[in-house]
């Protein structure tokens, strides 16, 4: 049996491969070990929309579902496009989007409710 790597999400040590994927059944996460390895010669963390795609400072997006927005009772629509956001350290709190959303002002995003736009 091969040595294969620890899955990068939970450190699960019963990852498997499926052809040029590794694939760790507990949590579900798939990651290209080509990629992980250039994505760790990057300075900082490597942040991804919804959909994988790599997010970068000034990049647009659009948010994929409602959000409610805490201490209002308005909502961000499904569809609402946010210009030149900047990436930050999301590792205490989860948002590592920091953006203007029109109608609402400065507010942190997580990455997992936007896609690039």
């Amino acid at each position: 049996m091969a040595n294969l790597p620890d899955c990068p999400n939970c450190n699960s040590q019963y990852t498997y491969e499926d052809r040029d994927l590794f694939i760790c059944p507990e949590c579900a996460h798939e990651w290209n070990p080509d990629a992980a390895e250039s994505e760790a010669t990057q300075d900082g963390p490597v942040i991804r929309d919804a959909h994988g795609t790599i997010l970068q400072d000034g990049d647009s997006v659009t948010v994929i579902r409602d959000l409610k927005v805490k201490g209002s009772s308005n909502v961000i629509k499904i569809g609402t496009k946010v210009n030149d956001i900047r990436l930050v350290d999301g590792s205490r709190d989860g948002h590592d989007i920091d953006c203007r959303v029109d109608g609402f002002g400065q507010m942190k995003l997580k990455s997992k409710v936007v896609k690039k736009a």
